[in-house]
């Protein structure tokens, strides 16, 4: 049976986030970037205090209909696409980063296998930028820290600032 893109979409984002565990990255998922229009599909902070921003495409539609990704570039030092081992790795740019993801039964719980198969092209972000990207992307890790030590604190909050 073939997945559908959804599933595959939720296999290649747990394979990435295993793989940026073992990298010793620290991931974010839905990672909203100071334009709040956009989102990356996630985004870590590397070993060496760089940003590795993450787009996982579930299959070539999805890439090809997707206009936004250009966008993320000026928001990391090195943007990848997580995609399955399927997907036609000709459509990417050349000087984009590409991690393939084996993806397979859902019903197993098995995380599959991924890895980079190609290094992104770093261009360094600017100080300023930087600054500011490190102070959401800390934000962010530890607003959602906190709500998932005390979701009761959390729903209250959101209610009361809904409320305002």
């Amino acid at each position: 049976m073939q997945l559908l893109l959804p599933d595959v979409q939720i296999q290649i984002r747990r394979a990435t986030l295993a793989l940026c565990r073992t990298l010793a990255w620290a991931p974010v998922n839905e990672f909203t970037l100071t334009t709040a229009s956009r989102r990356a599909d996630i985004m870590a902070l590397c070993q060496d205090d760089s940003f590795a921003c993450i787009e996982i495409k579930s299959g070539p539609r999805d890439f090809l209909s997707d206009l936004k990704w250009p966008e993320y570039r000026v928001w990391c030092d090195r943007l990848y696409f997580a995609v399955s081992e399927d997907f036609p790795l000709s459509l990417l740019p050349d000087d984009v980063g590409i991690i393939v993801a084996a993806v397979g039964n859902l019903s197993s719980g098995i995380i599959g296998e991924c890895a980079i198969v190609r290094e992104a092209t770093e261009t360094r972000l600017a100080p300023a930028r930087r600054r500011t990207l490190t102070r959401n992307f800390a934000r962010t890790a530890a607003l959602r820290l906190s709500g998932l030590e005390d979701p009761a604190i959390t729903a209250s909050l959101r209610a009361t600032l809904r409320a305002d």
